[in-house]
């Protein structure tokens, strides 16, 4: 049996990771978050968690005291360093979010991984776990806007490449492995492929000091082929949610009489002609307009990604059948967060709090995924080693353009031929993912024995 049962938690919001790691059968010891609604959160739910004395430490982390930190938990909690415990945490994911300003390593919130990774080389966990936002994957160092790309604009710099940003964090993984003997795995896993009813991809690095990471089995897919269930749809999802007064930001007038007019399952592009235009404004004639401008929900399928915000034009949450964004609760359900679990702070807070959070069903995924692995004895021939656990997502990286550009119809010069000459310049070594290694569940699991 596992002999691995403490959790360590760090930039813990609304504890979502840490949920799901407890019903894998781990106990958490010690949340840090600094987020003053957050921090509330995770105290009116301290009954809802296995241990009633954990550590809650208001702090926020900095690489100047992420030292002090660490040894505040090891002092609180009586664990080692070098213990046997799961030392899990979300960095904050703005700086890579496609939703936002894409500042990349320029943000400085983007030290985040920098500061857990220095907290893995204090404490020294069995494993670890972190979670971010897909478009960490195609983050550049430097980022330079749509409109100041192609012919008539400086040449693109190797920092400002796609990827860039993810290669920097690839390469401080792949020294933590060589200096320490951790094997770390990373990943895509898509929340809908574990029973949530939400279709939701995030960005995954497991570390673990015992070798190569057989990750998680879905138990879901889209078709529900290969012995899979069928994802989860959006009526099951919420079926029995008590929410007589549902809470929640309304749309303005101009919004709700848009929604009138989209039918389920629908989004802009079933208004009249006349008026897709005007309801979404400049992101008609650009990138923009896609699936989640005025987007009503459909029943018969998971939600997509919950966010943020519910009711903002760009990647709006609309109700199926009401003219209304979903209320904290429905978000809080799709989530797979408890019913009984409460959120501190404003709506705005509250969403937050929710939209930011991991959904349970990965973190249960992931700590399931740790102790079968804990059973099962690893020949410890797999250290020192990073890799990424599905071969056709590297594959797609490496082949992948070094940057996007803007429809021809967006750009400063439309000529094909100077547009392929521009694509064409810059730095002669594009950003480097071959150095890199892929390998599928039947390799991995060759560690163990």
């Amino acid at each position: 049996m596992s002999n691995i049962k403490n959790l360590i938690s760090l930039f813990s919001g609304a504890l979502g990771l840490d949920l799901g790691l407890e019903k894998a059968g781990f106990v958490l010891k010690a949340a840090v978050e600094c987020n003053q609604f957050a921090l509330q959160t995770i105290k009116d739910n301290n009954k809802r968690l296995k241990s009633q004395k954990h550590v809650i430490i208001d702090q926020t982390l900095s690489l100047q005291n992420v030292g002090e930190v660490c040894e505040e938990i090891l002092l609180k909690t009586r664990l080692t360093n070098s213990g046997r415990y799961v030392l899990a945490g979300a960095p904050p994911c703005q700086p890579f979010s496609t939703a936002g300003k894409r500042a990349s390593l320029k943000d400085s919130r983007s030290c985040g991984f920098q500061i857990f990774l220095e907290a893995v080389k204090i404490l020294r966990p069995k494993f670890f776990v972190i979670e971010n936002v897909k478009g960490i994957l195609s983050a550049a160092k430097k980022h330079r806007p749509l409109a100041e790309r192609g012919p008539g604009f400086p040449k693109l710099t190797s920092d400002e490449e796609h990827g860039s940003a993810f290669k920097q964090l690839l390469d401080d993984f792949d020294e933590l492995c060589h200096d320490i003997g951790y094997c770390v795995s990373w990943g895509l896993l898509n929340s809908a492929d574990f029973g949530a009813p939400q279709v939701r991809e995030r960005v995954i690095f497991i570390g673990s000091l015992d070798g190569y990471f057989i990750w998680p089995e879905p138990t879901h897919s889209k078709d529900g082929s290969n012995g899979t269930k069928k994802w989860v749809i959006l009526k099951t999802g919420l079926k029995g949610v008590k929410d007589p007064n549902p809470a929640y930001n309304e749309f303005n007038k101009e919004i709700s009489d848009y929604l009138k007019l989209i039918p389920e399952g629908s989004n802009w592009r079933a208004l009249p002609k006349n008026l897709q235009s005007k309801a979404i404004g400049a992101a008609y004639k650009s990138w923009g307009g896609r699936s989640g401008f005025l987007r009503r929900l459909s029943w018969d399928k998971p939600a997509p990604t919950i966010t943020n915000n519910p009711k903002t034009k760009a990647t709006m949450l609309c109700h199926p059948t009401e003219i209304r964004p979903l209320s904290v609760r429905e978000c809080a359900r799709l989530q797979k967060f408890p019913d009984e679990w409460k959120f501190s702070g404003s709506l705005a807070a509250q969403y937050r709090q929710i939209g930011n959070a991991t959904p349970v069903v990965l973190g249960e995924a992931i700590g399931r995924a740790i102790k079968k692995v804990e059973n099962i004895r690893n020949n410890g021939c797999h250290r020192k080693k990073l890799y990424c656990a599905d071969p056709i997502l590297l594959s797609r990286i490496i082949k992948r353009p070094k940057t996007m550009l803007n429809p021809p119809r967006m750009r400063k010069i439309i000529d094909a031929e100077k547009t392929k000459v521009w694509l064409n310049s810059g730095t002669n070594k594009r950003v480097d993912f071959e150095k890199y290694e892929a390998m599928g569940p039947t390799e991995a699991a060759a560690g163990f024995e």
